[in-house]
């Protein structure tokens, strides 16, 4: 087993549900799949939108588990979640349903054109961070404390939700 962390994030309703309801359902996925086991999850965060900044403000939360997918079969199974929840892809950095992306792969460095591991913004951005850190206060990164290596360690519009 490998241990990985998990963003997931939306920002929009559809006929599946609210952001916060893609998050759940995502979630209980997890939960559910006999690949993953220890799976805990940070608190629910709002915050602004990353980059296109024309659209709703983003639900987002971190998830950790252990699991036993290879990266790849990972990304499948994270990809699966988006598709039914019925993400459309309009625009980079765009408006989504529920985002599901692989931050951290044990300490795998991975490059391919499927998937860059570690996240390659995974430092700028506060809404994964802070939630990373609420759920291990010591993760490292290329050997060095996260807390240290981000330039996102604050909780400038971001904002905690009861959950």
């Amino acid at each position: 087993m490998v241990s990985c962390f998990i963003g997931l994030g939306g920002n929009i309703a559809n006929e599946h549900g609210t952001p916060i309801e893609h998050l759940q359902n995502a979630i209980t996925a997890f939960k559910n799949s006999p690949h993953f086991d220890k799976v805990v999850v940070s608190s629910f965060y709002t915050s602004k939108a990353y980059g296109v900044t024309d659209q709703p403000d983003f639900v987002n939360a971190v998830l950790k588990a252990d699991t036993n997918l290879s990266p790849l079969d990972l990304l499948d199974f994270c990809q699966s979640l988006e598709n039914t929840a019925g993400r459309v892809r309009l625009r980079h950095w765009g408006e989504r349903s529920l985002d599901v992306d692989i931050l951290l792969y044990g300490d795998e460095v991975i490059d391919n054109e499927r998937l860059i591991v570690p996240h390659k913004e995974l430092t700028l951005r506060n809404f994964v961070v802070i939630p990373m850190l609420e759920l291990d206060d010591t993760l490292m990164i290329d050997g060095k404390p996260l807390k240290e290596l981000s330039t996102a360690g604050d909780w400038q519009g971001l904002e905690i939700l009861k959950n």
